[in-house]
């Protein structure tokens, strides 16, 4: 089958299933065209909540399909490719961060939501690369302990100076790969482009944007800015839908480095199968770590 023929053959499918599926920013373009529903990984959870489908195709990785599982537990929620981890979300576990606490005793915990839901039942609050200076700002607690992303945490401790934030060594192993002197060299090769970058790069980056956001904000900025040309300091397919949905404008990649293999291991071919229902992963969650993960996931929500 062609690509046309294969996407056709797949909604066909999941309408005939009762299949939602949801595709990460980050996947390829053939995936996110058949997709219900493209975005944030939490805005995905937020919308398969929403959604009137019995069963939940992600197209992303582990950690997403699980906060899917955890918003919605009464659904079938499968991980279009089992293989398709997180190192950030894998970097800290429960024992690590448990041990960490007893260190810290007065000090809440803020775990980014690329985090295990394991972690999370060990966590006070989650947030988002969107909303965490909102939720870590209005928090009542002065010390904060926030993971696995110390450059996200980084970002957040400059906007909020009153809080006493501890970072621990962790973080996106693709965004903290980008180095001030591409950031530099990337501007001065495009001299009229707006540099947009995701607080996941290190702050010797994020310190020449002219804007930082997460992935939905940056693509937003982009599409709504008077300006002609960006430079997308994130995976490098946000520049590439960036490119379908505004043909006039022109997007350029910070580095060619910026490909999450993980994000990339997904296939049309794996979408296929899974809504065939001889492909994919189903992701089981016991109550009891379900219980205690929502824990952090609803304090954010309560605070915005």
């Amino acid at each position: 089958m062609t690509i046309q023929e294969l996407q056709q053959e797949i909604i066909r499918i999941k309408k005939e299933k009762d299949i939602c599926i949801l595709a990460h920013s980050y996947q390829t373009r053939e995936i996110t065209e058949i997709a219900d529903f493209t975005g944030d990984s939490f805005q995905l959870s937020v919308q398969a909540q929403k959604a009137e489908q019995s069963t939940v195709i992600m197209c992303g990785v582990r950690f997403m399909a699980e906060t899917v599982k955890l918003l919605s537990p009464q659904k079938k929620v499968l991980l279009a490719n089992p293989v398709a981890g997180c190192p950030m979300a894998e970097q800290m576990d429960k024992e690590m961060i448990t041990a960490v606490k007893e260190k810290y005793p007065d000090y809440t915990v803020v775990a980014y939501i690329n985090t295990t839901t394991e972690l999370k039942t060990v966590c006070d609050v989650c947030v988002t690369s969107s909303s965490a200076v909102k939720i870590v700002k209005a928090l009542p607690e002065k010390n904060i302990l926030f993971i696995p992303d110390c450059n996200l945490g980084s970002f957040v401790q400059k906007q909020i100076p009153e809080k006493n934030i501890k970072l621990l060594q962790g973080g996106c192993p693709i965004h903290a790969r980008i180095t001030e002197k591409q950031a530099v060299a990337a501007k001065n090769a495009h001299p009229g482009a707006l540099l947009l970058v995701h607080p996941e790069c290190v702050p010797e980056v994020v310190k020449h944007a002219d804007f930082v956001g997460s992935t939905s904000a940056i693509m937003k900025f982009a599409e709504e800015s008077d300006a002609k040309e960006f430079i997308i300091g994130t995976e490098i397919a946000i520049g590439q839908h960036l490119s379908y949905i505004c043909p006039d404008k022109r997007f350029y990649a910070l580095s060619k480095e910026l490909i999450c293999p993980n994000m990339k291991a997904t296939s049309l071919a794996d979408v296929y199968h899974a809504v065939c229902g001889d492909g994919g992963e189903e992701i089981q969650l016991d109550e009891d770590t379900m219980r205690k993960a929502r824990v952090c996931i609803d304090r954010m929500i309560e605070l915005g």
